[in-house]
């Protein structure tokens, strides 16, 4: 694993002596015995009010923005509570191993949140609200590119690893180096076997291009090209089992738009599935297509199954690269994409013929980044109006599909009124982690909800942090959240790409 990078180090180092400051300056974490009870709700950031939380998360920190000169919150359950206090800024901060003995004492039942504020000299107490500790934990630790919104260059990019039962971020790898144009260079797509980083990849592009494979903590940076294909290797998915990646492969054009809400906008003007053998370094076809576009492979969980997205464009019969270029920018809402399967044969390394799954098109929509959980039995996926760049659309949502009773449903009490999109299973099952832009329009920040046995999301949260502030100071999208129960453990990753 890589060293936090020096920049990281100072925003740590300031955070750590606001934090004292902080702390010189909060009242005494006692609860007000002379309050008095008031009707309005107090208001709070982030909205953690009425959720259900994993059993091993970090403390659920807030900010008050109701009036007040002093707050105080006190969390309660199990025969324990966690009390917090704040001056004029409202921040409250549960300590860390109260929250985790307090959170191990009331799962599977609820906590009891109150909160208070002094107004002109007296205490005031907001009504109450619960939050139900589930009894399944969410694995520790959650991966991510940090990215400007809006991007045009790749200065100033990482992937970085969370864990989520405290507030440590690692940098798995970031490229901050001085800008100079012959050395920029972006880093995307990373991807684990089996929600483990023994086996985990990501590419590299640029003129340090690649795609970085770590195998039980060996770094070794592959070229993953042939005349065969149409082109590089793009989103990844990787066996359960074997040392088998299916990429699609994409010739991909992107426009940025000054007034469009939709701000950036990707468009495939050619995609196919390709097949890698990460042992043997061969590749091959899977899906070589004229007319239609292949993309966002994923496994089964068996790895008996193939699923992905394809959209038919029958206009790119016969067309060439510079046709297809011109085309799609005239089309691009109007190209859609259903969701397919194919079966997998491992002994002989063959796929069956593609099967419609979910369609999409038909309803005048268009679906991508299918995910399946690992029982296998809920297909997860994000529908908006058309493409497959979801996390610019604003009409994009997650939906599921009960691959038992044929049932297809928009998971109502997580989605909102602007971007959810790319998603990630717990490997229990029992959790998604999805990029969602409700909070102001134009960052993608994380959010966390609970996936019950009936197949029904509960209400989302926004990943805790140590200053509930910096979801909203830190001006850089969080993208592709991926789960895993272990960490990243690698030396060299930077020596080797620019080796």
């Amino acid at each position: 694993m890589n060293k936090p990078s020096l920049h990281i180090l100072t925003r740590l180092l300031l955070a750590a002596v606001a934090g004292l400051v902080l702390a010189a300056c909060k009242p005494s974490a006692v609860v007000p015995t002379d309050a008095t009870a008031v009707s309005e709700q107090a208001q709070i950031y982030p909205d953690y009010r009425d959720i259900t939380v994993p059993p091993n998360i970090a403390p659920l920190n807030i900010l008050v923005k109701s009036e007040g000169s002093e707050f105080v919150g006190c969390v309660e359950g199990g025969g324990q509570q966690v009390v917090a206090a704040a001056g004029t800024d409202g921040t409250l901060q549960f300590d860390s191993l109260e929250w985790k003995s307090l959170l191990k004492a009331t799962q599977g039942k609820d906590l009891k949140v109150t909160l208070y504020a002094q107004r002109e000299g007296s205490w005031v107490k907001f009504p109450s609200y619960a939050i139900h500790v589930a009894d399944e934990p969410i694995d520790r630790y959650l991966s991510y590119r940090l990215i400007e919104p809006s991007y045009e260059l790749y200065r100033q990019m990482g992937l970085y690893q969370r864990d989520l039962e405290s507030f440590n971020v690692n940098t798995i790898y970031e490229n901050n180096r001085t800008y100079v144009d012959d050395d920029n260079h972006c880093v995307n797509c990373h991807n684990y076997q089996n929600y483990s980083t023994q086996h985990m990849l990501f590419h590299v592009r640029g003129k340090h291009g690649g795609t970085v494979f770590i195998n039980n903590g060996k770094v070794e940076k592959r070229t993953i090209k042939s005349d065969s294909i149409l082109a590089g290797a793009t989103y990844p998915t990787w066996h359960p089992r074997k040392n088998w990646v299916v990429f699609s492969s994409n010739q991909t054009g992107q426009t940025f738009h000054i007034r469009n809400h939709q701000k950036v906008e990707v468009m495939d003007y050619g995609s196919d599935l390709i097949f890698y053998d990460v042992d043997r370094g061969t590749i091959r076809n899977i899906l070589k297509t004229d007319t239609d576009l292949e993309t966002f492979p994923c496994w089964a969980p068996d790895g008996k199954k193939l699923y992905y997205c394809v959209a038919h464009v029958p206009e790119f019969a016969g067309a060439n690269d510079s046709v297809r270029t011109d085309l799609i920018m005239q089309i691009s809402q109007k190209v859609r994409y259903n969701v397919m399967s194919m079966t997998f044969d491992e002994a002989t390394g063959q796929f069956g013929e593609p099967q419609l799954e979910v369609d999409c098109v038909s309803q005048h929509k268009s679906a991508a980044v299918p995910r399946i959980s690992p029982d296998g039995r809920y297909l997860l996926f994000t529908v908006a109006d058309y493409g497959q760049f979801h996390i610019w659309h604003k009409t994009a949502d997650l939906y599921v599909k009960d691959l038992q009773t044929g049932a297809i449903y928009p998971l109502t009490e997580a989605n909102s009124k602007d971007v959810d999109s790319y998603h990630t299973w717990s490997s229990n099952g029992r959790w998604i982690v999805f990029s969602s832009r409700r909070d102001d329009g134009s960052f993608t920040r994380p959010y966390i909800a609970y996936f019950d046995k009936q197949g029904r999301a509960h209400k989302a949260f926004l990943l805790p942090q140590e200053n509930p502030l910096q979801n909203i100071q830190l001006n850089k999208s969080y993208n592709v959240p991926e789960l895993t129960k272990d960490a990243v453990r690698a030396e060299g990753i930077k020596e080797e790409i620019y080796k």
